[in-house]
């Protein structure tokens, strides 16, 4: 009997890196996933703050695809490691700060390293791109570049648009059958979903993608004002978590007010209120809300007047909050609400 093929998937949570695992699992291919967490990931971080949607069952998407496919989920922090492919893209930028094609490399060339080890033993690495469907890395002259690039070359197989390229080593050797591959092309999803269906699936994430904070225009421009405001570029997983939540606006270059904007962020931004000085409104319901940067007396109670106006206070004659240093002293403080007028609408990161 023909010793059973290992592969390692690339495992993002979404429809298209399930798909392509099952497809090969099919053929009787031994699979196992591999998610890389960059910290810049959209799930399980977000969804488990907010009260929105709250009847949704928080999960983390690509723990929940492993468990639909029956197999093991290697889980691997690359935060540091990342850090590199997003500060110097070697091949740019997409519309926001996303470096895709430096991206997706990186992440199969990572996945090459860990899956070929001795200790793991795997032939070749699957991934659920569809070539047309993402304009910077999923394209079909960008397709050879991450295959190259990544030192993988023929060893990555792409199941869901396999026809459209070169037969790969595990196609010519016979380890999959290439009639048994797909031809998927374009932002169409629905021969995935038809797909999906005849396995026998029910549910899935996000079939449209969006699993990366960096493809957001919104986190895009907070991440580039951080950096602006810091006359450097790094970061720290604390900085790029921050700029996930509540509502974040700038009066002036050397400090950002950050507001909750629901008790879930509330909670979370009192995490930090060792780190930041912090204001917790007392006498009227309102947000909490931290200062990053530098900020002077009069800078606090200015921020004090802004927090007041996204709080019950603002018709209020006055406002008193608690305001917390980070050495732990709390000082009380009373202020008047800003006005709508008096809020400038560029303020807002």
């Amino acid at each position: 009997m023909a010793e059973q093929k290992r592969a390692v998937a690339l495992i993002s949570g979404g429809l298209d890196s399930m798909l392509a695992a099952k497809v090969v699992m099919e053929q009787g291919v031994h699979v196992e996933g591999v998610n890389f967490y960059t910290g810049f990931c959209v799930e399980g971080h977000t969804h488990a703050i907010r009260r929105a949607k709250r009847d949704r069952e928080k999960r983390n998407n690509a723990l929940w695809v492993a468990e639909q496919l029956g197999i093991k989920l290697h889980i691997v922090d690359v935060i540091e490691e990342y850090k590199d492919v997003l500060l110097n893209p070697k091949h740019g930028y997409g519309a926001n700060v996303n470096p895709c094609l430096d991206c997706k490399i990186f992440m199969v060339k990572k996945a090459e390293t860990w899956s070929f080890m001795e200790d793991n033993n795997f032939d070749f690495i699957v991934t659920g791109e569809v070539m047309g469907q993402r304009p910077m890395s999923q394209r079909k002259e960008t397709m050879p570049i991450i295959a190259r690039e990544s030192g993988v070359e023929d060893r990555l197989l792409r199941p869901l648009c396999a026809k459209h390229l070169p037969p790969t080593l595990p196609e010519r050797e016979g380890w999959v059958d290439r009639e048994a591959l797909y031809d998927f092309h374009g932002r169409n999803r629905k021969p995935q979903i038809a797909l999906a269906r005849r396995y026998g699936f029910t549910d899935w994430a996000q079939p449209a993608g969006g699993c990366c904070f960096l493809t957001n225009p919104d986190y895009a421009k907070k991440l580039r004002d951080l950096w602006e405001a810091r006359g450097t570029r790094d970061y720290e997983l604390d900085d790029i978590m921050l700029l996930k939540v509540g509502r974040h606006l700038r009066p002036a270059s050397h400090y950002k007010l950050i507001l909750g904007r629901e008790e879930g962020e509330n909670r979370y931004l009192e995490g930090y209120r060792n780190t930041f000085v912090s204001l917790k409104p007392t006498s009227h319901n309102g947000p909490f809300g931290v200062i990053d940067g530098n900020p002077s007396p009069d800078d606090i109670e200015f921020a004090a007047r802004i927090l007041g106006r996204y709080s019950q206070a603002r018709n209020a004659p006055n406002l008193t909050l608690e305001v917390r240093l980070p050495d732990g002293t709390i000082n009380p403080l009373t202020v008047r609400a800003l006005s709508a007028d008096e809020i400038a609408e560029d303020w807002h990161v």
